[in-house]
């Protein structure tokens, strides 16, 4: 940029331009045109302060050919201003100069983008080997001694990163973390880093170093990297000439595992995403529902609706089915439940099976075996029979459309029936597309989730205290509840079952009454453990 400046000078000094001003833009892309200092020139070009402008050389104006030409041919001539480019032997005021111009700033652009196709293939190639090709490391973690090295843990923002995952399992939205780190007056990400590290980049606001945004908290809440897992080709850019990133679909993105030490565990992950899938909006009252996302109807399948108001007693909110709130009684029926009742059965619940888990581990484990094996295996079973009949199938049309092809080309079929058979085997083939791997990614959830009584014990041994269903807790070892209609409809004392689905196992609700409760009016729960 110096040696810019001095040839530039000296050029204006020789040829007797007084009066100089840089408008400069380090760091900008010649690209495009949305650049603060010449924004700035354009502005003053317009006030007619400017009578010349001098550059280096065309490139220095604008490396696109398009745009760099109107601004040579038509603007800077309606404002009087002359325009001269060093290097390119390029002055307006000199119509025989110009001769060559239109092909310099096509050549200026095809530079430009040979060099982002080539800087492209081998960003792409590093991709692949599951190099990292992240310009700065991400929240949390620090860069390694050389380029090419893992990610090291920075204990300092890893701590708020993991309290970051741990609030929202705890039923926190991005919104409210984002609102607490700014009341605890912690620096933002992009404060951070210049801070620790002494680096900037645009985001960078120091007047407001506790800028946390819900939209900045959300992003690092689905972010891999702090699984311990390397995400390359997640964003592109539409073009050499757009900057602007764009999120790739999943399925095209390059995935590593275990690349560097994880900030985050699977299952507080999976805790996290399980939560954000849930759309949870907040009340008028400003308090969130632990719930959310979890009650379920037992009759329809749908979730249930928690009911409150400033009018009502924290008593008396309560569930019902949202079908029933919806369409009415003929559809299905409230399954009415308490708020406080759900609460104090789901708390006896966890509370008796984490007491069961700690006192006698391996009875525990050897029970859950029993009883889960039967049932999850025999789903197992089933999927395993589906995926194979769809994965046949799906050969079998590759097989057909090819057939297809030939009999068209050899004029078997008429044009018309080539189009109706087509349309109907590529829809066919499209819905295979998409429930083969939901199917597999199901079945690959059942497997791992077989005998993994360990983690729930491990857990029971983490929570010893339960006085209190907390958020935490909650999200911790439950993954759904499903809410029977009381025995006999709108009874006051009326049992009412409660099936409480575990994250690490889940028995059928007749096995026996270690995950169900039954409740009264006054909450009473009846769990029985195992003999």
């Amino acid at each position: 940029m110096s040696s810019q400046k001095l040839i530039l000078q000296k050029y204006a000094d020789e040829n007797g331009f007084q009066n100089t001003r840089f408008y400069v833009d380090d760091g900008y892309s010649g690209t495009n045109f949305n650049r603060p200092a010449f924004e700035q020139m354009m502005d003053d070009m317009s006030n007619g302060d400017i009578a010349v402008i001098i550059t280096k050389d065309l490139s220095r104006l604008g490396r696109n050919q398009l745009h760099t030409g109107l601004y040579i041919e038509e603007i800077f001539p309606s404002n009087d201003v002359r325009y001269i480019a060093v290097n390119d032997n390029v002055d307006t005021k000199y119509e025989n100069s110009n001769e060559l111009m239109p092909f310099k700033n096509l050549f200026n652009e095809w530079h430009v983008r040979d060099c982002s196709r080539k800087v492209r293939n081998v960003v792409n190639a590093k991709a692949q080997r599951g190099i990292r090709v992240g310009t700065r490391a991400p929240y949390g973690y620090r860069k390694g001694a050389t380029k090419d090295s893992p990610l090291l843990v920075d204990e300092e923002a890893a701590a708020v990163v993991k309290r970051i995952f741990a609030m929202c399992a705890g039923g926190m939205g991005p919104a409210q973390i984002a609102k607490q780190l700014k009341k605890e007056c912690i620096y933002s990400p992009s404060m951070y880093a210049y801070t620790k590290f002494g680096t900037s980049h645009s985001g960078l606001n120091a007047e407001r170093p506790y800028n946390w945004t819900g939209d900045m908290v959300a992003d690092m809440l689905q972010n891999m990297v702090y699984l311990g897992h390397t995400v390359n080709l997640r964003y592109s850019t539409k073009s050499y000439k757009d900057k602007k990133r764009c999120e790739r679909p999943k399925s095209e993105w390059l995935i590593f595992e275990n690349t560097h030490e994880e900030l985050v565990d699977q299952e507080t992950w999976d805790i996290v995403q399980e939560v954000r899938s849930h759309k949870r909006r907040r009340t008028n009252m400003d308090e969130q529902n632990m719930f959310s996302g979890l009650v379920y109807c037992a009759d329809c399948s749908k979730p249930m609706v928690l009911h409150r108001a400033h009018t009502m007693k924290p008593e008396q909110n309560h569930f019902t089915c949202r079908t029933y709130k919806k369409d009415g009684a003929e559809v299905c029926s409230a399954h009415y439940i308490r708020e406080v009742a759900l609460k104090e059965i789901v708390l006896e619940t966890i509370r008796r099976a984490t007491e069961f888990a700690r006192s006698d581990p391996e009875r525990f484990a050897a029970y859950i075996q029993q009883k889960q094996s039967t049932e999850v295996a025999k789903e197992i079973r089933g999927l395993e029979r589906e995926l194979s009949t769809m994965r046949k199938r799906d050969g079998e049309l590759d097989v057909v459309f090819k057939r297809m092809y030939e009999d068209s080309a050899l004029g078997r079929v008429s044009n018309e029936q080539f189009r109706l058979l087509s349309e109907a085997y590529s829809k066919e083939k499209a819905q295979l597309a998409e429930a083969i791997p939901a199917t597999e990614e199901r079945l690959e959830k059942l497997r791992s989730s077989m005998a993994n009584a360990k983690n729930f014990i491990a857990k029971a041994r983490k929570f010893t205290d339960m006085t209190e269903l907390t958020p935490e807790l909650l999200r911790t070892f439950v993954a759904k509840i499903i809410v029977y209609e009381k025995e006999v409809k709108y009874s006051k004392h009326a049992p009412q079952k409660i099936h409480i689905c575990f994250r690490d196992f889940n028995l059928n609700e007749t096995d026996d009454m270690l995950l169900c409760g039954e409740t009264t009016e006054k909450a009473d729960s009846t769990i029985a453990l195992p003999a």
